[in-house]
């Protein structure tokens, strides 16, 4: 018989907390919203370049937003073996487009794509516990200098669409910018003025309060909502049975490495975000739900998939942990997938308003990055030196685009990745500076000495005296 005095069980972690279904749907909603326009650029891009015709792009649309839900419901939920089991947004990645044009225009179409993904994906699923050892080389020192320059890297993208879109006959007109404006102004405003639940889903509220300004003003175009088919189920190798060609499925190996580096930089930024915890289990199954889901995605039609790091700045912005959100977030895609109507009814949402809000979600991963590092101690080191460099290298295709344009087409993948060639430079950096120095004669060990040796050295936290607010969220 209970006498009162039992413990109360402890409240769940934050990211393991499930919201009201109200709330939940509401903030799956803005996940869906962050990343639907880079979800479906890929196969415009691919599927433009392969001279498809519209039905087929129609086709290659609904494959890639059902796989895009399956692989975030794998991730997010998590099976024995797969999935990071945070709120991780998946979608195929830009690092790809490249590569598959390459192999698609050389003669092979989709089914070589389709072929060197599924092997791709395969291989490196294999291969996870081994990537998975990198975890040691991520510590905050890299993993801040990676979320700043994620975040700028991010923030041309916003500022594109808050013109209207690169390309667009009407780009940077003051209709647009001002549209734009409007959006951020009033997600700002939904943070600071509107209580609790409300507040948090800010981005959503000004998402809807801009696609229904832009509407008199002739921004929207609802056409496809009535001309897209009721249903749309993708089958496997709707497109052919896959070839295997050595060539690309090397090319796409490469394409996968680098993905998986961004991943891995995700699930860590994440882990800082929400207080969660990331051990090497939690990085190789997360990676591996990567591989699997790239394998899944040649079988149906669809191509390679990593997190987006889009989706993290609306974790930041929000304050919203739960990877169950997320998790309804990735069915919403696969309904979007299923039911083609719907995803041409959210593909109307102009662009200037996904612009206003992308600015202060994308400029959230980049403030969480300064968070980070300010827990780094910079004092009597090289630290400094590795985030300035870093910085710099990440940031060259983001300042110049075109700078490595003469260089050979296979360095690409890692060149044209601000993200990418960041990273690599912060994690050899580090390696360099902090991992390679002998210690000075008759120097005493500091605290950072009785660190886990997974940890860098002198990028590890400030010892436990310094102010609460360093610590990560």
């Amino acid at each position: 018989m209970p006498t009162g005095t039992e413990p109360r069980p402890a409240d769940p972690h934050p990211v393991d907390a499930r919201p009201p279904a109200r709330k939940l749907a509401a903030f799956g909603l803005q996940h869906v919203l962050a990343m639907y326009a880079g979800a479906v650029a890929v196969p415009l891009i691919v599927g433009g370049a392969l001279k498809l015709p519209p039905h087929d792009l129609a086709y290659l649309i609904n494959a890639d937003l059902l796989i895009c839900g399956v692989a975030t419901l794998i991730q997010c939920v998590g099976v024995r073996w797969f999935g990071a089991k945070l709120p991780l947004m998946q979608g195929v990645s830009f690092a790809a487009v490249a590569p598959m044009i390459a192999i698609g225009t050389a003669g092979g179409g989709l089914p070589a794509i389709y072929g060197a993904v599924i092997a791709a994906g395969l291989l490196m699923a294999v291969a996870a516990p081994l990537f998975g050892r990198l975890v040691r080389l991520f510590p905050p020192l890299v993993t801040g200098t990676l979320l700043l320059i994620i975040g700028i890297s991010l923030l041309p993208v916003a500022v594109k669409w808050a013109a209207g879109g690169a390309g667009t006959p009407g780009f940077g007109t003051p209709k647009n910018v001002l549209t734009a404006l409007g959006v951020l102004v009033f997600v700002l405003a939904a943070q600071r003025f509107l209580p609790g639940f409300l507040g948090r889903i800010g981005v959503l509220l000004g998402i809807v309060a801009g696609t229904l300004v832009a509407i008199p003003l002739g921004m929207t175009d609802f056409g496809g909502v009535t001309e897209a088919d009721p249903v749309g189920v993708s089958t496997p190798f709707h497109f052919g049975a896959p070839v295997f060609e050595a060539g690309a499925v090397v090319s796409m190996l490469v394409v996968m490495l680098v993905a998986m580096t961004e991943t891995t930089g995700s699930i860590l930024a994440l882990g800082e975000l929400t207080g969660r915890e990331v051990d090497r289990r939690t990085l190789v199954d997360g990676l591996r739900a990567d591989a699997a889901s790239t394998a899944l995605g040649g079988l149906f039609n669809t191509f390679p998939y990593t997190a987006y790091a889009q989706n993290i700045g609306l974790v930041g912005i929000t304050g919203v942990k739960s990877r169950w959100v997320v998790a309804f977030a990735g069915g919403v895609l696969v309904v979007l997938g299923l039911f083609p109507p719907v995803g041409a009814l959210v593909a109307a949402i102009p662009a200037p308003v996904l612009g206003g809000a992308g600015l202060v979600m994308f400029g959230t991963v980049a403030a969480a990055g300064v968070r980070t590092l300010s827990q780094v101690r910079f004092e009597d080191n090289h630290n400094l030196v590795v985030v300035a460099a870093s910085l710099g290298v990440g940031l060259i295709p983001v300042a110049v685009p075109e700078f490595y344009d003469r260089f050979p087409g296979w360095t690409d993948v890692v060149l044209h990745s601000g993200i990418s060639a960041g990273c690599v430079t912060a994690i050899a950096l580090n390696l360099l500076f902090n991992h390679t120095r002998r210690p000075e004669a008759g120097a005493e060990a500091g605290p950072e000495a009785k660190v886990a040796p997974e940890a860098a050295p002198t990028s590890a936290p400030t010892p436990a005296s310094a102010p609460a607010e360093a610590a990560p969220a």
